[in-house]
């Protein structure tokens, strides 16, 4: 399943001398949702079993996951601060933010567009 494609994209950069960059894709709507809950958004790999591979999916959320996670940080230019744990993968390219529901609205995030990865 693919993302709709946001209006806006930023390149954002790992803090703290952190090697890595992703384009973190989001709406203007995306922003303002994230910005309303405290402007910080954790996104994660949620590992699946799919028939006879691996497979994820990314999980996201303006809470916290708790504190077993290793998240890297990530600010985009509109202020937005992305924790992201790829669980000791690759960076993808793109990291993809959507808002999601009809009756409670939520953060989707999607691997370089995409809803699941295998690995």
């Amino acid at each position: 399943m693919r993302a709709r494609r946001p209006d806006r994209s930023v390149d954002a950069s790992a803090g703290s001398g952190e090697p890595g960059r992703v384009r973190i894709e989001a709406t203007a709507e995306v922003t303002g949702f994230i910005r309303d809950r405290g402007g910080r958004v954790f996104v994660w790999i949620q590992p699946m079993a799919y028939g006879s591979g691996r497979v994820f999916v990314l999980e996201a959320s303006t809470d916290s996951p708790g504190p077993e996670r290793e998240f890297r940080r990530f600010r985009t230019d509109e202020g937005i601060e992305v924790l992201f744990d790829a669980d000791g993968r690759a960076l993808p390219e793109r990291l993809l933010l959507a808002v999601k529901g009809w009756r409670r609205k939520r953060i989707r995030a999607y691997w370089n567009g995409n809803s699941f990865a295998q690995g």
